[in-house]
This record gives C-alpha cells, sequence and structure tokens, in this order.
C-alpha cells in the first residue's frame, strides 16, 4: 500500500499536517482544568457536563453547581458541547478531560472543512497556508480547552462548505447539512455569527438566483432560532431560576469601555489573535498586498467581517479585552488573508522559513497551557477531602474570588465567596439561610481564623461548619 504524504506543489498534505497538530494538543489532554488561562470557563462547561450526568440530561436546563441555595439552572449558550461530553459519560462513565477530547476532535475536523471552503473559494495554495496559520494561532491552545469558542466556529466551517455545495451542486441534503451546521454553530455560541460573512466569501458576484436565495433564507431562519434561544429562552431561565445571565452590555457603553484601554482591545489584534509577532507583521503585509494587487472582493470581505466584529466588540466591551479567546472568530479570517499572500511566494523556502518561524513562536508562546503547574496540584485533593467531611447534599461556600474552579474540584454545590466575604456577617448569615452549611476556606488566599468550628484542617484548605 503506498501513502502519498505531499500534495500538487510538493508539501506534506494538510490532512497531516492536522494530524501532527491534533498529537501535540493530545499532551496534558487528561490534565485537570488548572491551567491559569481560562480554568474559570473550562469548569463551568465542566459542571454542565456532570450535571447532565448526574442530575437531570435535559438539554435545555443546563445547571452549573454555583447554586446560591436555588437550583443551578442558568441561560448560557447551547450546551453541545457539554451534552456531547455527558452522552460519551453514559457510555464510559464521567471523566472531566473528555470535553477536551472532543472539542479537540471537532475542532481538528473544522479545520480540514476550512481548508476545503478556502480551497473551493480560492485556491489550494492559499488555503493550505491559511490552514497552517488557523492552526498555529490562538486556535492552538483553546481547541483543546472544554469551551465552546473553536466548537462552535468549527461547526459553522461545515456548513459554509455545504452551503458551497449546495450554491454550486444543489441537492437537498446539502441545504440540509447546511442549515443544520450553521445554526448548531450560532446556537453553541453566539460569536459563531461572524460565520456569516464566509457567505458572500463563497460566491463570485450578488446577482441573486434560486440557489441563493434559499441560502439567505437559511441564514434568516437559523439566525432567528438563534434569537430565541439567547434572547428570549436564556432570559426566561435567569428570571425564573435567579440564576446569572451574561447578555453583554449596550453597544454605547461597550465602545466606552474599549476605548478606556485601548492598549489591551488592541493587543489581542497584534498579539492574541496568534500569539506571534511575526504572524501580525505578514497579516499587516498581506492587507497590503490586497491593496497593491486591487484585490478589492478580499477587502470588502475582510470589512465586511471587521464590521460585524466590531459590533461583537462593542456588545462585548471591556470583557473583549479581559478574556483572551473573544478573538477567536475573526482569526479565521486573517488566517485567509495571509494565505493569499503565502501563496504568491515563489520561493519555497522563503515561505517555509516565514512558516517555521510563526509556529516557533507561537507555540513557544503556548506551550504552557499544555502543562499543569506544581503549584496547583493541590487542588486536586480538594474532592477527597470533601467525600469525607462533607455530606453529598449539603452546600458548601469557597472563597474562589469569583472563580467557581474551586467549588468544581470539590465535587460540591452552593456559593462562591470573595476574600471578604469571609468577614461579612450579613454576607454570612445571608448565605446560611440559603441552606449553606460549611466553609471551605482556601489557605494561600485567606489566612485568618474564623469564628466558626473547624472540622478540618490542612496546609492547604481549612472547613468550617457554619453556626448560629
Amino acid at each position: 500500500m503506498h501513502f502519498n504524504f505531499k500534495n500538487e506543489f510538493g508539501y506534506v498534505k494538510i490532512e497531516y499536517i492536522i494530524g501532527v497538530f491534533f498529537f501535540i494538543r493530545l499532551i496534558g489532554i487528561t490534565n485537570a482544568p488548572l491551567e491559569i488561562a481560562h480554568n474559570w470557563r473550562q469548569v463551568t462547561g465542566l459542571m454542565v457536563a456532570r450535571n447532565f450526568f448526574e442530575i437531570d440530561s435535559t438539554l435545555w436546563f443546563p445547571r452549573v453547581d454555583e447554586t446560591n441555595g436555588v437550583s443551578g439552572i442558568i441561560g448560557m449558550e447551547l450546551p453541545l458541547l457539554n451534552y456531547i461530553h455527558y452522552l460519551t459519560s453514559l457510555i464510559f462513565d464521567y471523566q472531566h478531560w473528555y470535553g477536551r477530547l472532543i472539542n479537540l476532535m471537532i475542532s481538528s475536523v473544522g479545520i480540514y472543512f476550512f481548508y476545503k471552503v478556502v480551497k473551493a473559494r480560492l485556491n489550494e495554495k492559499t488555503s493550505y497556508y491559511a490552514s497552517i496559520f488557523l492552526l498555529g494561532s490562538i486556535w492552538f491552545i483553546y481547541s483543546r480547552k472544554m469551551m465552546p469558542d473553536t466548537f462552535s466556529m468549527s461547526l459553522g466551517f461545515v456548513g459554509l462548505y455545504y452551503a458551497w455545495k449546495y450554491l454550486n451542486k444543489g441537492k437537498l441534503n446539502n441545504y440540509i447539512l447546511f442549515f443544520l451546521f450553521i445554526s448548531l454553530a450560532f446556537l453553541s455560541k453566539i460569536s459563531a455569527v461572524m460565520c456569516i460573512t464566509g457567505i458572500p466569501f463563497l460566491i463570485n458576484d450578488f446577482q441573486l438566483n434560486k440557489s441563493r436565495i434559499h441560502v439567505i433564507l437559511g441564514l434568516c431562519a437559523s439566525l432567528l432560532i438563534t434569537y430565541l434561544w439567547y434572547f428570549i429562552w436564556n432570559p426566561h431561565l435567569a428570571e425564573t431560576y435567579g440564576s446569572w445571565y451574561n447578555s453583554g452590555t449596550s453597544i454605547l457603553n461597550g465602545i466606552s469601555e474599549l476605548s478606556r484601554n485601548l492598549h489591551e482591545t488592541f493587543k489581542r489584534f497584534y498579539f492574541g489573535s496568534f500569539h506571534s509577532f511575526i504572524a501580525f507583521s505578514v497579516l499587516v503585509f498581506s492587507i497590503g498586498f490586497c491593496f497593491f494587487k486591487k484585490q478589492y472582493k478580499l477587502l470588502l470581505f475582510l470589512l465586511s467581517a471587521c464590521v460585524l466584529f466590531g459590533l461583537y466588540m462593542a456588545k462585548s466591551g471591556a470583557i473583549f479585552y479581559i478574556h483572551g479567546y473573544y478573538i477567536i472568530p475573526i482569526v479565521p479570517v486573517f488566517a485567509i488573508l495571509i494565505g493569499n499572500f503565502m501563496a504568491t511566494i515563489n520561493n519555497k523556502y522563503i515561505a517555509l522559513s516565514i512558516v517555521v518561524l510563526f509556529l516557533f513562536e507561537s507555540i513557544a508562546n503556548q506551550q504552557h497551557d499544555l502543562f499543569t503547574k506544581d503549584s496547583e496540584k493541590y487542588k486536586l485533593e480538594l474532592e477527597k477531602i470533601t467525600a469525607k467531611m462533607i455530606d453529598k447534599n449539603d452546600l458548601v461556600a469557597i472563597n474562589g474570588n469569583g472563580n467557581p474552579q474551586e467549588l468544581y474540584l470539590s465535587h460540591r454545590k452552593g456559593f462562591v465567596l470573595n476574600n471578604e466575604d469571609l468577614n461579612n456577617e450579613l454576607k454570612l448569615r445571608s448565605i446560611k439561610s440559603k441552606g449553606c452549611k460549611y466553609l471551605i476556606v482556601n489557605k494561600h488566599n485567606f489566612k485568618e481564623k474564623l469564628r466558626f468550628t473547624k472540622i478540618f484542617k490542612n496546609e492547604d484548605y481549612v472547613i468550617y461548619e457554619i453556626e448560629d
């Protein structure tokens, strides 16, 4: 059996490149969510998956462990990734790392469909370089986290591919797959609405015909379903069950928040998108190249993407620059621009040098996320401690300072407190009135003694029983 590892222009096929990146990101795939970057976002998703498994598997009633004395049911994106995690757990029992692996698998498939879409619309060389730059971008790390950002965009790439097939070849099955995957993409994370800009990218002109009208109608139906989930159902859950729901901020307030910290806002673009100054430099050069070559369709594609992404930024406000992963939806657009320029470099050794230097810098800046710091590993003992000291149904509070990570690791439900709350009698009386029985205090963050009865102590944690 003969395997052809090379494509038509003499490079290793993209399928093998995607495979290599897949195996690299298997390093530490079973690690608990202890990495510094957005462990809180991962444990929130893990809570939902575990609660599907342990409490209620109703897809439209996701719940977290930070119940604050109520049910824990929250408004959030459609928990599709979490539900696949739950379904996997039905077969193999629950393990936290399933979510990482599922996201990595779907995101790897998504890169391949991204490659197919760009190849179909432009050419193979452009799609090849674009896919490599996307693989090495911020997607390198976030596609192995229990988070729906690259997961949702990957579903969107599949949807765009079948939209292209329907636009060019018709067939009902292509249309159904387009509608299904694009809808699941939007529902899985509303930021995947950025895939809308991919529709005009797929066509050469803007004349309407039957198939294009069908695609537009399909997009409108998908957006309507997305609106109903995010702006009708989620507020209903928040109002009915009393839990938080992040609906963003007003456009004007968001612009104000972004303008007050322009450095961090721009940093998401010049560094956060690719974790590489080399890649950003190539991106700037690539945009200039489009102007020089009068590639106005690509520039219009970039402009439309930036307008839609600008609205997303404004709606997010300060959260955009606080959380690095908010840049993810526009990175594929940047990768296409880079791929378009890289494909024009005739000397493959120069092109290869740029790619290698980019990947070296980008992966070097992200590799730490594949490993767990020894200083964080003590948290893994928390579930063993609570299993001995606290009944499964008793509510607890822990000084996570806004981060529910240790609440998840304790495998208990209850409250997340700030350090100052531990000396706030009104706050403590409030959580007790809502059913909280125990305080778990992380001694690394709070060293004072409290007046309550101590039932456990080691070098990392103290557990108090809350008394009147």
